[in-house]
């Protein structure tokens, strides 16, 4: 069975969100943060840089929150797509832990970036349910992750973005959020 690492308060959380979705079996392996669990011998064994999230999946490791998504979107989730369409879910993913969440957890870019980030992000939601049309996808995990992850610990005034707010309250709502992201409070 599928392992994920993460701590109690940590990104591993998207990574269940994305493995509740898909309906994949797994076992959550819930370090110590506090006690150090993440830096001991046996976890640094699956990721040198001693961070999580981190998963096994048979006798492979991966870590990275975007990677893990994009593997487990690979192995999982459709076949059949075309490298077009993949590299489409890469680019959402990259965007959302490269662009998205530095240009709104980042402080001192935050007035500059949110404006350009969330108004075409608004604009998207203004005409569809999700990133790419109306199915929820990977590239909706990666995304949403960091979006819902707003109200939670900033306090940001979001009404110039309906749009966003919205999907924002979609996701949440979502029984597989619930099971993640949702129970962290």
């Amino acid at each position: 069975m599928l392992k994920l690492y993460g701590g109690a308060r940590s990104r591993a959380s998207i990574v269940q969100w994305y493995l509740e979705e898909i309906q994949v079996p797994y076992e959550f392996v819930k370090l110590d943060m506090q006690a150090g669990e993440h830096l001991k011998p046996e976890y640094l064994t699956i990721n040198p840089v001693g961070k999580v999230p981190a998963i096994v999946d048979g006798d492979f490791q991966l870590w990275e929150s975007g990677a893990i998504l994009l593997y487990l979107a690979e192995k999982y989730g459709k076949t059949g797509l075309s490298v077009e369409e993949r590299a489409v879910f890469y680019q959402w993913v990259l965007f959302a832990n490269a662009t998205l969440g530095p240009g709104i957890f980042g402080e001192a870019n935050r007035e500059r970036e949110m404006p350009r980030l969330l108004a075409p992000l608004n604009e998207i939601f203004s005409k569809q349910a999700f990133l790419l049309s109306n199915e929820f996808t990977v590239a909706d995990v990666a995304v949403g992750s960091i979006l819902t992850y707003i109200p939670i610990m900033l306090k940001l005034d979001l009404s110039a973005y309906p749009a966003v707010l919205n999907y924002m309250k979609q996701l949440s709502e979502r029984p597989a959020f619930q099971k993640s992201i949702g129970g962290r409070g």
